[in-house]
């Protein structure tokens, strides 16, 4: 019986870490708009990995590296007229551990020029206590 009352109460604990790493990872996406709608492309950035493994899959396919990444959006969202304003819609989050989480979502800019959308893949890992995106597949 305390075994399973143990069980139980490790269960509910692990719930409730999960249901705290999802709000700090909907807080990071969140954070990643305002800076987006801000026109700051470096915060944005932010929320990545700042490693030369940091990948990202676009339509032209991978590319690996922090800054690598960080210039491609400048290249491609030049002004605050490219960038438009973004929107995030997530559909799932799933914590797989207590280090690794994986999201997945759509994604809106509303601009005057044309406006674009699609979905994206995240995978998160929790490096010095922070959620950082390690991989960004984004279609």
């Amino acid at each position: 019986m305390k075994k399973l009352l143990l069980s139980c109460l490790m269960m509910l604990f692990t719930c409730v870490l999960f249901a705290q790493d999802k709000q700090a990872i909907a807080k990071v996406m969140d954070g990643q708009r305002q800076a987006w709608n801000r026109g700051d492309i470096d915060a944005f950035m932010q929320s990545y990995w700042k490693s030369d493994s940091l990948a990202f899959i676009g339509k032209t396919g991978p590319v690996y590296g922090w800054q690598t990444t960080l210039e491609n959006y400048k290249k491609h969202y030049p002004d605050k007229a490219a960038m438009g304003t973004l929107t995030f819609k997530i559909i799932k989050i799933d914590v797989l551990d207590k280090n690794n989480a994986f999201v997945i979502g759509g994604w809106n800019l509303k601009r005057a020029k044309k406006p674009i959308g699609g979905y994206y893949t995240l995978l998160f890992r929790k490096i010095n206590g922070q959620w950082k995106i390690v991989v960004d597949h984004t279609s």
